[in-house]
C-alpha cells in the first residue's frame, strides 16, 4: 500500500518546500491511524503534483515494476483521474517482462492432468469446460466491469473539477498482461455541498494555490467563512491571527452580527454561499484548543542565530497555533500569543494530563459537522512574505529612465555642433 498526497502544488510553490513538509505529513498520518501506527514504517508516502510533474515519474516506475492490479482509492475531488493520466505507463506494451511470460506459460499448461491418486475418469466427469464456468461465475459476482482492450495509448478517465465524474470503476491494462490500473469512484466526504447554492458548489474546490491575507480577530469579533462557518474566540481578552487557506470569502465582524448572519436572522449585504433556510441547522461543532507551540517559528529575528539569537526559554511569551479543517475545502491557520506565566500557572508538577489554559476558539457549522483540527503545518511561515535582511540595508529607489535617451541625443548634438569648423573671415 502506498500513500499518495495529490495536488501538493497547493501547499507551496516549490518542490523543495513541499518535500520539507514530509515529517509533518508523516506525523499527521500516524495521528490519524491511531496508536497502532506507532511502529508502522511509512516509507511509501509521496507528495505528487500532476500539474507540476512532481514525483509522478517515480510513481509511474513503481506501478510498472510492481505489476498486478493497482487500485486508486480516495475521496472525491482529490485528483485521482488526473493522477491516473500522468502515472499510467503508456506506450510500453512491447517491453519484455516476466508477467507476460508467466501468463503465456500458464496458458500452455495441459488442463486434463490426472491427480496423484490416478483416478482420471473422476477428474473428467464433473464439468465439460470448468474454465468457462469459473469465468461466468466471476463475471456474475464481480463488482468490476470488464477491462478494455489493451493498447499502447488507451482512453483514460475523464478529468474534471466536478464531483462524481468517475461513476464506475475503470480498468486499463498495460504491459501485455503484466498488470492493470483501476480508477475507482471517489468516496463521499459528506453533505456539505448539499448545503451550498448550485451556483457556488464549484467554489468549494481549491483549484489554485491560495495566498491568504492576515486577518486579526479582536475580542468581541468573529470570523465568518462563506456564511457556512463561524469562528469565535472562547478565550477572553486575547487577539487571534487567522490565515484562511480556502477558496471561500472570509470576513470579520462583531460577534452579535456574525451570529445573526450565520443563522440567517439578519438580511445583510454580506455575500454568502449557504442555501436559504438552513440557518436553524447551525450548531456548535465544539471548542478547539491551540495547543501546539510555534514560538520558535513565529518570533522571527528574536530567536534566529544570525540576529538576536535568544532562546525561547528566555522569552516572556509563547505562541500557540492550530489548523481548523473545513471538509473538502481547505484549512484556516490560527495563531495566538499568550504570556508564559499564564500558561505555566495552569500546570502542576504532579498532573498526569495537560491542563494548561491554552487559547481556545469555538466553531459553529451546519449540524455541528464538517470541521476538524490538526497540528499546524506552518504554511504561512513557509510561504509568507519574508522581511528584508537588515544586513543589506534599505534598498535605493530605482532611477526613473523617462526621457533619458532623448536627453542623450540632445547632448550629443550639442557637442557635435560645438566642434564644427568656422573659417576666419578677417
Amino acid at each position: 500500500m502506498s500513500f499518495i498526497i495529490t495536488r501538493s502544488d497547493l501547499l507551496a510553490p516549490k518542490k523543495e518546500q513541499v518535500d520539507g513538509l514530509m515529517p509533518h505529513i508523516l506525523q499527521v498520518l500516524r495521528d490519524a491511524m491511531g496508536g497502532s501506527a506507532e511502529n508502522v514504517r511509512l516509507g511509501n508516502v509521496r507528495c505528487v503534483s500532476s500539474k507540476r510533474g512532481w514525483w509522478t515519474k517515480k510513481v509511474k516506475e513503481d506501478i510498472w515494476n510492481r505489476g498486478g492490479g493497482g487500485w486508486m482509492v480516495g475521496k472525491v475531488n482529490v485528483g485521482k483521474s488526473n493522477l491516473f493520466e500522468n502515472v499510467f505507463p503508456k506506450g510500453r506494451n512491447d517491453d519484455l517482462n516476466s508477467g507476460s511470460l508467466r501468463h503465456t506459460a500458464q496458458q500452455k499448461l495441459p488442463s486434463d492432468l490426472p491427480d496423484g491418486n490416478g483416478d482420471e475418469e473422476r477428474n473428467c466427469q464433473p464439468t465439460q469446460n470448468p474454465s468457462k464456468d469459473m469465468e461466468s461465475q466471476l463475471l456474475e459476482d464481480s463488482l468490476l466491469p470488464p477491462a478494455q482492450p489493451e493498447t499502447s495509448y488507451p482512453v483514460l478517465p475523464l478529468v474534471s473539477s466536478l464531483p462524481g465524474t468517475t461513476a464506475s470503476p475503470i480498468r486499463v491494462p498495460f504491459g501485455g498482461g503484466k498488470g492493470e490500473l483501476i480508477d475507482l469512484p471517489g468516496l463521499a466526504r459528506g453533505d456539505l455541498e448539499q448545503l451550498v447554492t448550485d451556483v457556488h458548489k464549484i467554489d468549494l474546490v481549491m483549484r489554485d494555490r491560495v495566498k491568504p491575507e492576515q486577518l486579526v480577530i479582536k475580542p468581541g469579533q468573529s470570523l465568518l467563512v462563506g456564511g457556512l462557518l463561524r469562528i469565535t474566540p472562547a478565550t477572553p481578552d486575547l487577539v487571534f491571527l487567522a490565515y484562511p487557506f480556502l477558496p471561500l470569502r472570509c470576513y470579520i465582524t462583531s460577534t452579535e452580527r456574525a451570529i445573526a448572519i450565520h443563522t440567517q436572522r439578519e438580511n445583510s449585504g454580506v455575500s454568502t454561499i449557504a442555501k436559504p433556510g438552513i440557518g436553524s441547522r447551525m450548531q456548535s461543532a465544539g471548542k478547539f484548543s491551540l495547543k501546539w507551540d510555534v514560538t520558535k517559528q513565529r518570533t522571527g529575528p528574536l530567536t534566529k542565530p544570525a540576529a538576536v539569537g535568544l532562546s525561547t526559554k528566555r522569552l516572556p511569551f509563547m505562541v500557540f497555533s492550530a489548523d481548523i479543517l473545513v471538509e473538502g475545502c481547505g484549512w484556516i491557520e490560527l495563531v495566538a500569543q499568550v504570556r508564559k506565566r499564564d500558561i505555566e500557572t495552569g500546570m502542576e508538577p504532579g498532573d498526569l494530563f495537560d491542563t494548561r489554559p491554552y487559547p481556545r476558539i469555538e466553531v459553529s457549522s451546519p449540524d455541528g459537522r464538517h470541521v476538524g483540527v490538526r497540528q499546524p503545518m506552518g504554511i504561512w511561515s513557509l510561504c509568507g512574505e519574508k522581511p528584508v535582511s537588515s544586513s543589506k540595508g534599505p534598498m535605493r529607489p530605482r532611477r526613473s529612465m523617462k526621457g533619458v535617451k532623448k536627453n542623450l541625443k540632445k547632448a550629443r548634438r550639442a557637442v557635435s555642433s560645438s566642434h564644427i569648423y568656422e573659417p576666419d573671415t578677417m
